[in-house]
């Protein structure tokens, strides 16, 4: 009996063992198919913004082609002057006169050669120069000045010039372009650009308490020589008088407003 069922047992044994054997042997010889691995594809012409047809610029707006900056000072630049000014000081030395030289800047608002600057670019002076952008140069007569709001007024003998077109600095308003135009430390024609920082700041907040007059506060860079240079809007019309009131101050330059520009300056020429 116990011979029989080890017999049995061993037969069993031996069938698994084969069958076991015989998985493996199958799985090591059965045909292997690769399934392809599916990747997201980028192609290289997507685009993160929508493509722009036609012309870009326009697409961007309707101004963008135009430089209104550029436009404006080829409208105005030729009637923009250079003002140098001299003035002998007490007796001459042995060797040469003692002369004070000045430098500044001006516009032309009459084609027959009446020009604005600022008072103190001609204050005292004994012999007033002016150039043209074209290079032409006139001896200038002063007809008159007023210390308190530092406008003057000077005539050369010319006529067909260039001549601004006058804004009206009454309706300025804090952020508009600001384009200025002149001569800082003698370098002619240099534009500088920013905006109307403020309106109707007085003589005392700029510190200069000896004139009488509210001033256009600005961005735009205004250094020594620019005085006397016109302030524009992206018009190209005047709309102020540059002025370097506060030495090496980094982004606040000032203007005499034009309307009050022309106030004082019609009052002098009828006066001499």
């Amino acid at each position: 009996m116990f011979l029989l069922f080890a017999r049995k047992s061993a037969s069993y044994l031996s069938l698994i063992l084969l069958g076991a054997v015989g998985g493996f042997w199958g799985a090591q010889n059965l045909p292997t198919q690769t399934l392809p691995i599916q990747l997201p594809i980028h192609s290289p012409t997507a685009r993160l913004l929508p493509e722009l047809t036609g012309n870009p610029a326009a697409a961007l707006g309707p101004n963008t082609e135009a430089n209104f900056i550029a436009d404006a000072v080829e409208k105005t630049g030729p009637a923009v002057v250079r003002i140098d000014s001299s003035r002998n000081l007490g007796r001459p030395t042995a060797s040469r006169n003692r002369v004070m030289r000045g430098i500044g800047s001006g516009f032309i608002v009459q084609p027959d050669g009446l020009v604005l600057t600022s008072a103190h670019v001609v204050d005292g002076a004994d012999r007033v120069t002016v150039t043209l952008k074209d290079g032409r140069n006139f001896n200038g007569r002063v007809l008159g000045e007023d210390e308190r709001t530092d406008v003057a007024v000077i005539k050369i003998e010319a006529a067909n010039l260039p001549a601004v077109t006058l804004g009206n600095s009454a309706d300025l308003r804090p952020g508009e372009w600001a384009i200025a135009i002149g001569n800082p430390l003698g370098l002619d024609n240099t534009v500088t650009a920013g905006i109307i920082s403020a309106t109707d700041r007085s003589s005392q907040d700029v510190g200069a308490r000896n004139r009488q007059i509210d001033f256009i506060q600005t961005d735009a860079a205004i250094n020594p020589g620019n005085s006397g240079g016109p302030l524009l809007n992206q018009q190209g019309q005047v709309i102020g008088m540059n002025t370097a009131i506060i030495g090496r101050a980094q982004g606040l330059g000032f203007a005499v407003p034009i309307n009050r520009v022309q106030q004082i300056a019609s009052q002098l020429a009828a006066q001499s």
